[in-house]
């Protein structure tokens, strides 16, 4: 079993940046995929990012693509997501997830373990 713990949110103003991060327990960290998520007041929680068990493979929602950029430390059992250029329509729970797969995925329901979320909130 896995518990993720994300932090770094907060709230900035248009245009400015964030760094989220997910710690992980357990020593199984690198066999998941990670992923990172939000839901927005009113909406249903979305894709966001996802890396591969290695790293080396990065996917990225349109919504967010040129601005976040997702990563993971396996010595550190930690995975980040660097959000810059932020705009309003950003502000959002964000969430860390982890996946067992086979392949990496991107919808909400198949991710096995979550982390309770933390809370960006973007300004105008």
């Amino acid at each position: 079993q896995v518990q993720l713990v994300e932090s770094g949110g907060g709230l900035v103003q248009a245009g400015g940046s964030l760094r989220l991060s997910c710690a992980a327990s357990g020593r199984t960290f690198s066999s998941y995929h990670m992923g990172w998520f939000r839901q927005a007041p009113g909406k249903e929680r979305e894709f966001a990012a996802a890396i591969s068990r290695g790293g080396s493979n990065t996917y990225y929602a349109d919504s967010v693509k040129g601005r976040f950029t997702i990563s993971r430390d396996n010595a550190k059992n930690t995975v980040y997501l660097e959000m810059n250029s932020l705009k309003p329509e950003d502000t959002a729970v964000y969430y860390c997830a982890a996946d067992h797969s086979i392949r990496v995925r991107t919808q909400t329901d198949v991710y096995d373990y979550w982390g309770r979320g933390t809370q960006v909130t973007v300004s105008s």
